[in-house]
């Protein structure tokens, strides 16, 4: 897999007239050569050229960490890291830089090769990302799968007279319980803090007639996992149940607008239009998804003015959302899958509101 993802990096390299890849800490390292590295101060690269063998770099302290079928080659700390990796690359060719790199990285190598000119290695490595294959497909079911239950779960546990960071621990507990390697977020948002899509939890305790907004994931063999539920506990607040009602069709009607050659930016018009037309566009106040794969947000970008065609492997969140200021907020996220005819969800949990003590 390693392999034919370095021979389809290079075929691009040379397509796009360009000499050589480099890539530092971020998901492109891992895509090409099956590790993650640490974002650190001593610099990990890997210099991928248009033709010749690709070659990783890595802190020789991190070096036993290393799984990888690339060439590794470790440095010690009284070494030149950036000469050395340098070396490896054209002083007067054209470099793809991954644009995960710090800019640190890439100005000490900019003063190292003057004149090389730098450019953004999105168009090389996103056409290659933004396709799953078979394994990384395995690798999003699974993580789905197991974000799934812990919705399903959360209907069971008691949120009245707990803090938004207790039950966010508990949720990021849960989800390494079944199956996950690590937890990247668990948003617990209660009561008005529900309208603010980013909610940090914190001290609040939820009580009787908050709405609670639940978006959590993390990652399974690197791959993630995103999705949100609502819950209420008791009664649910004035206005609540006829929004999310406006709320369900609304994301609905994006899931059914997902086929293949169909647009991202229409696929959010879908959600938007549902929302708009019952009143509440105004309080829709971000995208209608992002892609997800080795990154929790990644490319196809779910958003007006995104022209791009959507095809058969790309995998993206359809998450639209209701928030009104001062009182609560609500959104349903799941994590589909463009088909060959059409769209499967990876999310199967039930996106009614569950009613908890």
């Amino acid at each position: 897999m390693i392999a034919e993802r370095i021979v389809a990096v290079q075929s691009s390299l040379a397509g796009l007239a360009i000499d050589a890849l480099l890539v530092s800490a971020g998901s492109d390292l891992p895509y090409l050569t099956g590790y993650r590295a640490m974002p650190l101060e001593r610099i990990t690269a890997l210099v991928v050229p248009a033709v010749g063998d690709p070659v990783l770099f890595v802190p020789e302290l991190e070096a036993p960490r290393v799984e990888t079928t690339v060439e590794v080659h470790g440095w010690g700390e009284t070494d030149d890291p950036i000469g050395r990796i340098a070396a490896r690359l054209p002083a007067d060719g054209t470099i793809a830089v991954g644009d995960q790199m710090w800019a640190m990285f890439l100005i000490a190598f900019q003063e190292r090769l003057p004149r090389a000119r730098f450019v953004d290695a999105a168009p090389v490595l996103a056409p290659l990302r933004i396709i799953k294959d078979d394994d990384e497909m395995e690798a999003l079911r699974k993580a789905a799968r197991a974000a799934d239950t812990v919705a399903d779960q959360l209907g069971d546990v008691r949120f009245s007279g707990r803090t938004e960071r207790d039950l966010a621990r508990e949720i990021g507990e849960r989800l390494i319980a079944e199956g996950h390697d690590s937890v990247s977020f668990a948003i617990v948002a209660s009561g008005p803090n529900g309208a603010s899509p980013h909610h940090e939890p914190g001290g609040r305790v939820i009580g009787d007639g908050d709405a609670v907004v639940a978006d959590f994931g993390g990652r399974v063999r690197g791959y993630g996992s995103d999705t949100t539920r609502m819950y209420v506990v008791g009664s649910p607040p004035n206005g609540f149940a006829d929004a999310y009602a406006v709320l369900e069709a609304a994301q609905d009607a994006a899931v059914r607008a997902v086929a293949p050659g169909a647009t991202a930016e229409s696929i959010d018009a879908a959600a938007r239009r549902v929302i708009a037309e019952a009143g509440y566009g105004d309080f829709f106040i971000h995208r209608t998804g992002h892609g997800i794969g080795l990154d929790a947000h990644e490319p196809p970008y779910i958003v007006e003015g995104n022209t791009e065609p959507v095809a058969p492997g790309m995998t993206f969140s359809i998450e639209p959302g209701i928030y009104v200021p001062g009182q609560w907020g609500m959104r349903i996220e799941d994590i589909v899958v463009v088909t060959g005819s059409g769209v499967d969800r990876l999310n199967r949990s039930s996106r009614k509101v569950r009613v908890v003590e």
